[in-house]
């Protein structure tokens, strides 16, 4: 009973990685996360993808170290690849290739030898993601979000302690995205899932505890609604004009400014309202993304 809750446990501790361009990608990153569904978030070039590749073993670190329960993930490469699976932001297919009869080569490469096993884990993974009626078409010729549905039924195939899935969502409808995070809460019950998304609100709805990344330093670990709470009572809102922005960027700590009805809505991080013409608002966690990749000041 130890090593199966140990298990489903990854512990990075300092990683580092620095490219040949001198980029730090990654600056002593340490997290511990538990089984369930784990938000990454982090703006582009925050070194998300970077911690990814390396947990999937697609790269290596320059220092540092994660273990998932007793497993080096550096150093015992075939070890975590029996028991991960990997859903990376874009992935090819060969082009005429059927959806059953991938998931089939995929399970050998997996272990799974036995043919009459492999085609019931199969046909239940096709199932499960809703691809059945469709597993016998070319891959090349599925949807967006079939081609999502396909990626996560690779992922889980073998039935992995440790599931890394990068921006699953970009390009889905709402319902798709919809079907495919249901599907991903399903699978978060039992195993440690590593969801990385620019989306705030998925985050928040979907994980129960969150890191945010920017230029290579976690500058937020914990629950959304932790994060949520430091900022209760403390964001104001105003609309103003377009002229007036750089006015009160100079004035107060703007942490988020969006166009509504074509003008700027600014929010500001104040202990009280910063003048009149202020409004409360609600705190959220996008308001807290963009705190924390300010430095959190």
């Amino acid at each position: 009973m130890i090593q199966k809750r140990q298990l489903m446990e990854l512990r990075i501790e300092n990683l580092s990685k620095t490219y040949p361009n001198g980029v730090r990608a990654l600056d002593s990153v340490s997290l511990t996360i538990p089984r369930g569904m784990f938000g990454l978030l982090g703006p582009n070039g925050a070194g998300k993808s970077t911690l990814m590749r390396t947990l999937a073993t697609l790269q290596e670190a320059d220092s540092g170290t994660a273990h998932l329960g007793e497993i080096d993930v550096l150093q015992q490469k075939e070890e975590i690849r029996k028991r991960l699976g990997y859903l990376p932001q874009d992935f090819g297919v060969y082009p005429r290739i059927s959806a059953v009869d991938m998931l089939d080569h995929l399970a050998m490469l997996k272990g799974i030898t036995k043919g009459s096993e492999r085609k019931e884990l199969v046909g239940a993974m096709l199932k499960r993601c809703n691809l059945w009626d469709v597993r016998k078409k070319a891959l090349t010729s599925y949807s967006g979000g079939m081609r999502q549905r396909f990626g996560i039924a690779q992922a889980l195939i073998g039935n992995p302690q440790l599931l890394i899935v990068d921006e699953p969502t970009a390009g889905l409808d709402p319902g798709e995205r919809n079907r495919f995070y249901n599907l991903l809460a399903e699978v978060g019950e039992n195993i440690v899932v590593i969801l990385s998304t620019h989306i705030v609100e998925d985050v928040m709805e979907l994980c129960t505890r969150m890191a945010i990344i920017n230029k290579g330093t976690v500058r937020y670990e914990g629950a959304p609604d932790a994060a949520v709470a430091e900022l209760e009572g403390k964001i104001w809102q105003r609309s103003i004009l377009k002229s007036e922005e750089e006015a009160y960027n100079a004035r107060f700590k703007v942490i988020s400014n969006k166009l509504v009805a074509g003008r700027p809505r600014i929010h500001v991080l104040s202990d009280e309202r910063p003048e009149e013409g202020f409004l409360p608002a609600q705190a959220g966690l996008e308001d807290v993304f963009f705190w924390k990749i300010d430095g959190g000041r």
